[in-house]
């Protein structure tokens, strides 16, 4: 028995679970607070891509109205046999099998199997296993593609009636939606539902709703809650109230929810789970309830919110990690890095520390209150997850990570000797030098994800993005050749946006993977949401938006562009040249081969990146920059070196690092002070060295430090793993 259960209604991902119910499980840690969590969504999944769960699915169907849908039913035979074996192999207990799906006539194949010509190629440089995991994705979608024919057209794997909570600003649709008989996948959902409330006897029972697509069934879970258990109390907070449930006024929500909280969900929860034992002088922490039968917003408390260092671990027990399922969509690894894999997902900070982006939610707390953690913390935690979990992989799901944050992470993880594997979203700012970069990706970073939008100067400063394309490229590079991989945020359509500044923006992004800086990228259609200035202030940028009256959700706003340009037209073609812009083709291709419409010609010069790209960088270094070697403790070997007569004590210092190995010839007194150096530089213990200090212990035995900082040798170092920050 547990007080409370964290419920992820489905769906979300298969390859890890969403944090937010680990979040809140740490927390309640803390408070000796006894919780069970699930991931529903993954369970469901395991039950209905089962032999039982197909052989019930293929009899349970009679209707077969497409060609695709009879060929899948006449295999389901094949189907029903080969099922447990791929979900083992994606779940990585059986890799063997990779070689039998791989060899071809293994798996069944339908309609998805079509674009394996087309996508053969981009496998070339692909191991067995992620081809195999490709083809198994395709098997997987060709039975989801079977169910949304026959069974249930709102199923997906990462989202289930999605249609029904996206900024619904009635609840008319959604309600009268649950008043009708459950759906297959509902039965699949409450038969476990019900099977796990019996197991935990929950006083109370939490639903986590990051996304429109877990809102229906968190609300069709909630519904049965209440009509067999109806004792137990319902809450509901996550990604989804806080960002479109902020001006709910239906009473008809709370048949089904006792509370809705929003924002940092500790402390409302905290609050909700004591006033269980209170009659009168109840307090609540941004909390909807109903009251003498009308909504009321409930923000009474006026206890401060928890701090990030005393929000505990996240805990991820409970969930079934070894049960999820790494699938790989396409042939792109940092598309991958979303679906593949089991990563353990943390926060470097609450917010984010830029918070101007015009198009982002910025005055919503989640966003707005910047609050980073300690490095030491940070790690502590690190530590704890893989100490739980086995898993030494981490998301960092921050709007925007901190760079000097990060700094700090990556010297606390090598001070450690932490062997692990992160990745995070960021923005490309001027920070991001090339030494910052290779800090960063030899503590362990192999990715980053930030947002270029629009590339266009004029329309970077209209977002007050803070960056400009010169700068996004010149970062995008000092990532690239240390070896992290940028996956790049694009935008079409932001309000006031020309024709050719759309066509001009291509021009920019096809520069950027031709010059191979950038390795991955998606378009997406700006979006209008009621949270951000674009929303709040739409006639300081000249659109003209529709309003509706808000009585459920509210985030998504259509609107007219006073430019009146149909940005819906250039969708195919962006994502099209993109798409093979990303497998290092067609870069020749004139822009306006990808538009079945005229566009005009880019006003970019050919080499403009390239131009960006060979500005001087500024090398100056300040007094307080701090010093870094990662390059090991040299071989050294003395000799005499001799000329015209006069001989002198040299000293050869030989390095091997883990791909090559370098020399340096030094005086040998310098030598034995540079071996010295070394031993302080490569503990990383206490604070680090700054060239101040460096050039005042040098100058206490030798002369003229900025000549031997300038030298040959020190040049050797600086490429090799002497990091200055």
């Amino acid at each position: 028995m547990k007080d409370l259960l964290l419920i992820t209604p489905p769906f979300t991902q298969l390859n890890t679970p969403y944090p937010a119910t680990a979040y809140i499980k740490g927390f309640l840690n803390t408070k000796s607070v006894s919780a069970f969590q699930m991931d529903l969504g993954i369970e469901v999944i395991l039950e209905l891509f089962s032999k039982k769960g197909l052989t019930d699915l293929f009899s349970s169907n009679s209707q077969l109205p497409t060609p695709n849908s009879r060929r899948i039913c006449s295999l389901q035979e094949e189907y029903v046999n080969t099922i447990d074996s791929v979900i083992s192999f994606l779940q990585g207990k059986t890799p063997s099998l990779a070689r039998q799906i791989c060899s071809g006539n293994f798996l069944p194949e339908a309609s998805r199997f079509l674009q394996l010509d087309d996508m053969e190629w981009a496998f070339g440089t692909m191991g067995m296993q992620d081809k195999a995991k490709h083809l198994a994705t395709l098997y997987l979608e060709d039975l989801s593609d079977f169910i949304v024919e026959c069974v249930d057209e709102n199923f997906g794997f990462s989202r289930y009636a999605e249609r029904l909570g996206r900024s619904a600003n009635s609840f008319d649709e959604l309600y009268q939606h649950l008043q009708k008989s459950p759906t297959y996948i509902d039965k699949i959902t409450l038969k476990i539902l019900n099977q796990r409330i019996v197991q935990v006897h929950p006083k109370l029972i939490c639903f986590s709703v990051p996304f429109p697509g877990n809102l229906y069934s968190a609300f069709r879970s909630a519904q049965f809650v209440k009509n067999h258990f109806p004792k137990i109390k319902i809450a509901m907070g996550g990604g989804f109230p806080n960002t479109e449930l902020r001006e709910l006024k239906d009473e008809r929500v709370f048949e089904f929810f006792d509370f809705i909280s929003l924002d940092d969900g500790e402390l409302p929860l905290q609050l909700i789970i004591d006033n269980e034992q209170l009659t009168i002088d109840k307090e609540y922490k941004r909390t909807f309830l109903l009251e003498n039968g009308k909504v009321t917003y409930k923000n009474n408390s006026i206890k401060p919110d928890y701090k990030q260092s005393e929000v505990g671990t996240p805990d991820y027990s409970d969930l079934l990690l070894d049960k999820y399922i790494s699938v790989i969509e396409i042939a792109n690894p940092m598309h991958s890095l979303w679906s593949d894999g089991r990563w353990n997902k943390l926060t470097m900070a609450h917010g984010c520390y830029w918070g101007k982006c015009t198009f982002c939610d910025i005055s919503l707390d989640y966003i707005k209150l910047y609050e980073p953690i300690a490095a030491k913390t940070l790690v502590d935690r690190m530590e704890d997850l893989i100490a739980q979990t086995g898993e030494n992989g981490f998301h960092f799901v921050d709007e925007a990570a901190p760079p000097a944050l990060m700094r700090e992470v990556a010297l606390e993880i090598l001070r450690r000797k932490l062997v692990v594997t992160w990745w995070t979203n960021i923005r490309f700012e001027k920070s991001f030098t090339v030494d910052l970069c290779i800090l960063l990706k030899a503590s362990g970073c192999i990715a980053v994800s930030g947002g270029l939008e629009v590339a266009s100067d004029r329309l970077l400063e209209l977002i007050k993005k803070g960056v400009t394309v010169e700068q996004v490229a010149q970062v995008a590079r000092n990532f690239t050749e240390s070896g992290i991989m940028v996956h790049a945020y694009l935008m079409y359509g932001y309000p006031t946006q020309t024709i050719q500044e759309t066509v001009d923006s291509l021009e920019m992004v096809r520069q950027l993977f031709e010059l191979g800086i950038l390795q991955s990228g998606f378009w997406h259609q700006f979006a209008m949401t009621a949270h951000s200035p674009v929303g709040m202030f739409p006639e300081e940028f000249g659109v003209i938006p529709e309003h509706n009256v808000i009585t459920f959700a509210h985030n998504d706003i259509n609107f007219s562009d006073k430019t009146g340009i149909n940005h819906d037209k250039f969708s195919f073609g962006l994502k099209k040249s993109l798409f093979n812009y990303m497998h290092g083709i067609c870069f020749e291709y004139d822009l306006q081969d990808w538009f079945d419409f005229k566009i005009p010609n880019t006003k970019i010069p050919s080499d403009y990146i390239v131009s960006c790209l060979e500005k001087e960088i500024d090398f100056n270094i300040k007094p307080s920059a701090k010093i870094i070697w990662i390059g090991g403790n040299p071989i050294s070997e003395p000799f005499t070196k001799s000329k015209r007569g006069q001989s002198w004590q040299m000293m050869q210092l030989t390095f091997h690092n883990k791909t090559n190995s370098f020399e340096i010839a030094l005086e040998l007194e310098k030598g034995e002070w540079l071996i010295e150096l070394f031993k302080k530089l490569n503990t990383f213990e206490g604070a680090l060295m700054t060239i101040q200090q460096i050039k005042v212990d040098f100058e206490s035995k030798f002369i003229d430090f900025e000549l031997f900082w300038h030298s040959k040798s020190l040049q050797i170092l600086k490429e090799n793993g002497m990091i200055i920050i």
